[in-house]
């Protein structure tokens, strides 16, 4: 059901989450966590690395660690969810006694595996017909934290201009969600103002409150129950991606 919490201003262009918005991302992720457990162990298998004390699954808690490492020596690495992973590895693969040099090499592969697995789904297809529907009306633009590639899921062409958190090719920084930088882009790219930008997502803090304090209205997810509750109220709340259409 789709509840109005504040009074909608004209929309000129509408942005998306990608993540538990527009798909449910949780049963994505806890495949690819079993299917990165298992090549881990197989990556060492195949080298006969033996290790002083092996843990018992290279799961999400053995890695962690080196991430909280990887980010306490580049504060900056908390923006670019591919560059952090890949440091992660890094840090984990020299902790368990490789080279650097090795040691960033399988680092890369791992992480090129993930960046596999991590686009290996279906889209639902009343998404699909959201956005055909949508895009005929708004400029849509895709706003992310994290690192799904959009032309393998096959809904890039929806978009006017897709952009993820991290660094960009010119070298700029994007910062993630809810800070304002991917939000204040997106009004640039499509000279419009913030208010006129409805942001749909998931997270109560990284959606719903980046996109108010960048100025933006919002459309608050709820169904999936995965991000961040809310602490402010979105203009709206809908139940199902598809009441969009009744706006």
């Amino acid at each position: 059901m789709l509840k109005f919490y504040r009074r909608l201003a004209p929309i000129k262009a509408i942005s998306f989450d990608l993540d538990d918005t527009l798909y449910h991302n949780k049963p994505v992720m806890l495949v690819i966590e079993q299917k990165m457990i298992a090549y881990f162990a197989d990556v060492l298998n195949a080298k006969q690395h033996k290790l002083i004390n092996p843990p018992k699954r290279f799961n999400q808690g053995f890695w962690y660690q080196f991430r909280q490492q990887a980010i306490s020596q580049q504060s900056v690495l908390t923006h670019d969810v591919v560059q952090v992973r890949l440091v992660s590895y890094r840090l984990g693969f020299e902790a368990l006694g490789f080279t650097r040099d090795i040691a960033q090499k399988m680092a890369q592969a791992a992480l090129d595996y993930f960046i596999r697995l991590r686009s290996d789904f279906a889209v639902p297809d009343s998404s699909k017909r959201l956005l055909a529907t949508l895009s005929s009306k708004y400029p849509l633009v895709a706003i992310s934290n994290g690192n799904v590639d959009t032309k393998v899921l096959g809904i890039s062409h929806y978009f006017q201009h897709i952009y993820h958190a991290g660094w960009q090719q010119d070298g700029q920084l994007l910062k993630q969600k809810p800070a304002s930088d991917m939000f204040q882009l997106v009004c640039q790219k499509l000279a419009i103002r913030p208010q006129q930008l409805l942001h749909v997502g998931d997270c109560g803090r990284a959606d719903i409150q980046g996109a108010l304090r960048a100025g933006c209205q919002t459309a608050w997810l709820s169904c999936y129950d995965v991000g961040k509750p809310i602490s402010v109220l979105p203009h709206i709340e809908i139940t199902s991606p598809s009441q969009l259409q009744h706006l």
